[in-house]
């Protein structure tokens, strides 16, 4: 038995540190562990010996600031963990390694609010699917991330509004998909999976305090502060879409008036380019033609932006973000709904807290939800359960018993 305090109690702390700082990170060279972990250069270069010796991670040869250096991952065979993401429209499955590697994708089209019980069903067959696909045997699956569109009540797990996905009140998809699967589920709303995603993989690299904002049907952001997801105490934390704009505006689905969400979301939006453009029009069309130069939807989108803007400059004098990065159909449009967002923040912010922000897209696109249950995985996993037989050089199954 380890003793606080002794050394092997504090030789594996370090391990530990070493492998979360790479887990968190996908990959990293020994000087950046060092300066990650606060650990010397020579106690990071045996850990890492180490941890290489028993398995647990790789390391191959790169560069670093024109010099060559040693890239460290974790091992491509220690497990394999999985996305899912519920849209309103869509399912979304992906599976990745601990080193980041996404090994397979899939998404379909899915009527999500229609029923549960079918949205459940196709996403545990997709995911038997795409393991198969892989060739991992299932005993390697670590954990499932799960995105779902709406606030999760943090103490029932419960989806938390209504309106929003009807059909789902009461159901705890979190528990749900673990009974189906039969291994740890850990589950959040798609704006803070988003904000992960770009964060890991997309426009939020290297960025500690950001914003992700998602528009699409609804408005939602979620936050990173000092590199961390911030759902509040109740996890709704980001809410952006019902900061009030105009207190005698529309009437939102959350019984207040005037919510950004009723200025910028495909439900509230759409029917204003109808008559002239037909009731089948999408946000993605409207995009598409905003882009080709169509003035209507031009001018749609760049309220839109605007509206939006306001929200943004709202976010930036109460937290000061870093970065603002934009998802959701609405970010295809590029400069026509980036230009306007930066207008009104430049008019509505705290001027030092508008210089100091980026407006960016994100650059994962509708991938990243899905690539963000695949990093809150990672995040939530714990680190013990890699090293436990690993660093002894044990190999196979123990990796899912471990966590269960």
């Amino acid at each position: 038995m380890e003793t606080p305090g002794s050394q092997s109690s504090l030789h594996r702390a370090n391990l530990e540190r070493v492998v979360r700082a790479v887990r968190l990170a996908g990959s990293l060279t020994q000087a950046e562990i060092a300066r990650t972990t606060g650990l010397s250069a020579a106690t990071v270069s045996n850990i890492v010996r180490e941890l290489k010796d028993g398995g647990t991670v790789e390391v191959t040869p790169t560069s670093a600031g024109g010099r060559r250096a040693r890239s460290v991952s974790l091992s491509g065979d220690a497990g394999i963990v999985i996305g899912v993401d519920f849209g309103h429209t869509h399912l979304r499955v992906a599976v990745g390694n601990l080193a980041h590697q996404v090994l397979a994708e899939e998404a379909e089209p899915l009527d999500v609010d229609a029923s549960w019980v079918d949205g459940f069903n196709r996403a545990e067959a997709l995911v038997e699917e795409l393991i198969e696909d892989t060739g991992v045997g299932r005993e390697k699956v670590i954990g499932v991330g799960l995105g779902v569109p709406g606030p999760i009540d943090v103490e029932s797990g419960t989806l938390g509004s209504t309106s929003i996905l009807p059909g789902w009140a009461g159901i705890n998809p979190r528990q749900e998909l673990s009974q189906r699967l039969g291994v740890p589920v850990y589950v959040d709303n798609d704006a803070n999976l988003g904000a992960l995603g770009e964060l890991v993989w997309g426009s939020g690299r290297g960025v500690k305090d950001l914003a992700y904002i998602k528009v699409a049907s609804g408005v939602g952001a979620g936050l990173v502060i000092r590199g961390q997801i911030y759902r509040g105490p109740g996890g709704t934390a980001g809410e952006i879409g019902h900061i009030t704009l105009d207190e005698s505006g529309p009437v939102c689905r959350c019984g207040n008036r005037g919510c950004l969400e009723t200025f910028a979301a495909a439900r509230y939006v759409l029917p204003l380019l109808q008559s002239s453009h037909g009731p089948e029009l999408t946000m993605e069309r409207v995009v598409e033609l905003a882009r080709s130069g169509d003035p209507g939807c031009r001018r749609v989108v760049a309220d839109v932006g605007r509206h939006v803007g306001s929200g943004v400059a709202s976010l930036c004098n109460l937290l000061n973000p870093s970065r603002i990065v934009l998802g959701g159909s609405l970010a295809e449009a590029g400069e026509l709904v980036l230009a306007p967002i930066r207008e009104s923040v430049g008019r509505y912010a705290i001027p030092s807290a508008a210089r100091q922000l980026s407006v960016v897209t994100g650059s994962l696109g509708a991938r990243a939800e899905v690539l963000g249950a695949l990093a809150l995985v990672l995040s939530e996993m714990g680190d013990s359960m890699l090293l436990s037989d690993r660093v002894a050089g044990s190999r196979g199954a123990g990796v899912l018993s471990s966590v269960r």
